[in-house]
């Protein structure tokens, strides 16, 4: 079945972005990997392309195209290449649709020109150490001062991708206690400089996968954010997050849909190029069944992120069928991707072998943006259950 999701501008896009990625990161990559982050430079070079700017209004420096369909094509050439482009999905997928829906006219000016050229490289802090999928009971709070010029930030964030290198972090505090009728009442969001006195980076976070991604842990104490940098209103914190939850969610289905596919194109030319017992292991019949069974269900998970991703773009995609989405590719990327390897035999537990390096990176997708029992819970929610 022919693809209608993309068009010649996302197909021309995809080559430039293809050659720049065997440029640029491929000979690179080990050293990112055994670093375990991308080099804060490299985001310059990702903005210089035109990546972070797509989804920007024109006046602010981007390209003024509203549409997710571009970051699609970023998701896909990724995990074709076996890389990963560090921070930099969660400053343009997470920071980046809060700034278009919150900020002020003022604010903007004052964000987006830096954001688009890289200059400053943003994140978000939800996840503290004790709540986890839990936000509600986050402890984080941001006081207004007794002059009503700033907020004093008090707390403790983990688990925050791109917290190393970010120069701007979106964290979510408490500015009012929660209600007895409400829980989720009393959460603010606040865009902080993560130069500001009082804000410090912890260790960053040695993971399983992901390792060219810098994840760390937060602290503030006595942080002064100016009223100014209040995102939003006051209080309504949950509620902006409930609303960008779909869009990222969409883009942890669409990456893992990439990553099933990526692991189909590895184990097929490993299977063509390895010989065992006198002939090409793809020569074998369980290899066969293996890969075309393993096809037939990123086959079925490509249909289901089209039509997530044509959802989005039309502002129609609801949180229950973003959690869908994302549950059932997460899911089918664990089956595929732990099948591909196993086609690899002992070389595919090596990490010179980019199907290893995939398995590791994949098993976080069933976690954040919601664990795969979270989303479970929303789509049960939807059908009245």
């Amino acid at each position: 079945m022919r693809r209608t999701v993309f068009n010649e501008d996302h197909e021309a896009f995809r080559e430039t972005l293809r050659a720049f990625i065997e440029a640029e990161v491929v000979p690179v990559y080990d050293e990112w990997f055994e670093a375990g982050q991308a080099p804060r430079d490299f985001y310059y070079k990702i903005a210089e392309l035109g990546l972070f700017g797509i989804r920007v209004e024109e006046e602010y420096g981007g390209a003024g195209i509203d549409s997710y369909k571009f970051e699609a094509v970023m998701y896909e050439e990724t995990a074709r290449a076996g890389v990963h482009f560090g921070g930099s999905g969660v400053h343009v997928l997470l920071g980046l649709p809060y700034i278009k829906l919150l900020a002020t006219d003022e604010q903007k000016k004052r964000y987006l020109p830096k954001f688009v050229s890289g200059e400053e490289m943003w994140a978000i802090a939800m996840t503290e150490p004790g709540t986890g999928s839990d936000l509600a009971g986050m402890k984080t709070t941001a006081k207004l001062s007794e002059d009503g010029t700033h907020y004093v930030l008090n707390g403790a964030k983990t688990f925050i991708t791109g917290g190393v290198h970010a120069d701007r972090m979106i964290v979510c505090a408490r500015t009012s206690a929660p209600t007895a009728e409400d829980r989720r009442h009393g959460i603010s969001l606040f865009v902080v400089d993560t130069k500001a006195e009082g804000y410090s980076v912890g260790r960053k976070l040695d993971k399983l996968g992901l390792k060219t991604s810098d994840t760390a842990e937060l602290a503030f104490v006595d942080v002064k954010v100016p009223v100014e940098d209040l995102l939003g209103e006051e209080n309504k914190g949950f509620y902006y997050l409930g609303h960008n939850l779909a869009s990222e969610r969409w883009g942890i289905a669409f990456g893992a849909y990439a990553q099933a596919k990526a692991a189909v194109r590895f184990a097929k030319q490993y299977v063509q190029d390895r010989v065992v017992f006198g002939q090409p292991v793809a020569a074998f019949q369980n290899t066969k069944f293996e890969l075309a069974a393993c096809q037939a269900e990123v086959d079925a998970a490509e249909a289901v992120v089209d039509r997530a991703t044509e959802a989005l773009d039309a502002g129609e995609l609801t949180p229950a069928e973003a959690a869908s989405a994302k549950l059932f590719t997460t899911e089918v990327a664990h089956r595929v991707i732990d099948r591909c390897l196993q086609l690899h035999g002992g070389y595919g537990f090596m990490n010179e072998y980019p199907i290893a390096r995939l398995y590791a990176d994949n098993r976080v997708n069933r976690i954040y943006g919601g664990t795969s029992e979270i989303m479970k819970s929303i789509i049960a929610k939807d059908m009245g259950l």
